[in-house]
């Protein structure tokens, strides 16, 4: 399932790489989707690639690859060869090539095909989580537990195991998509593999949202944005109180 904006960008794409061949700059992309900032296309991209619909290759510069379209949008194909025409009858203006009526231009229709998504969302079955308060992606801070409020999500979403939700405070994972007031997905649990994004309990008293690294003895908690230090502690200082597995944000 496809927001309106993510959709509208993957159709930019597809046509952009039919057409010319490669994919378009950022600044491109932000005209066409008439966003203010490249930090929103680089949201966009990531979540696209996230679900399966884009690939960035590696080590080259506006390297994007569309994978596959939503199963709602039919595919596209080139126009097929003009064929050869018979000779004209006189006429007083000689008429253009029948290959100059038929460019090989894809069209974006949205409308039609985003009802369906609406749709299929709303009839989605959805499972509501407890929602723990705000949780700091920036400066640590106590995550409190609301036992009065919860936040409604997609079924598909989740996987086995118990899962809770976290309103994200701060900027400090913003080149990981995550910003000031997303909320975040997290199945709970004690274990992490390295990498991992997690709710990380430090000293039993501060709680916050960062990428979990093993360094020797050490446990690294890694901020997305260069403003901020990686925090490194003992192994009996932190503890993990769930993994990241999806993101709630509203336009």
């Amino acid at each position: 399932m496809l927001t309106r904006k993510q959709l509208e960008l993957l159709m930019f794409i597809d046509r952009h790489l039919r057409t010319t061949g490669f994919s378009p700059s950022f600044e491109e992309m932000k005209d066409a989707l008439k966003l203010r900032s490249k930090s929103g296309i680089h949201r966009l991209i990531t979540a696209l690639e996230e679900r399966g619909f884009l690939r960035r290759r590696a080590h080259r510069a506006r390297a994007l690859e569309v994978i596959r379209l939503p199963e709602h949008v039919a595919p596209r194909q080139a126009a097929p060869p003009a064929a050869a025409e018979p000779a004209a009858a006189p006429a007083p203006a000689l008429p253009a090539p029948a290959s100059a009526f038929s460019p090989n231009v894809i069209h974006g229709r949205f409308a039609p095909n985003l009802s369906g998504v609406a749709k299929a969302a709303n009839e989605a079955a959805a499972v509501h989580l407890p929602l723990y308060g705000r949780i700091a992606a920036g400066v640590p801070i106590e995550a409190l537990r609301d036992s009065g409020a919860s936040v409604e999500v997609p079924a598909a979403m989740l996987g086995s195991g118990e899962h809770y939700a976290l309103e994200v405070s701060g900027d400090s994972m913003i080149e990981a998509g995550i910003l000031d007031g997303d909320t975040v997905i997290i199945r709970r649990g004690d274990t992490a593999e390295n990498g991992a994004i997690v709710v990380a309990l430090v000293d039993d008293n501060e709680v916050t949202l960062k990428r979990l690294r093993r360094r020797g003895n050490s446990i690294a908690l890694e901020a997305a944005n260069p403003r901020y230090e990686t925090r490194i502690f003992g192994p009996d200082r932190v503890r993990v109180q769930g993994r990241l597995i999806g993101l709630l944000r509203r336009y």
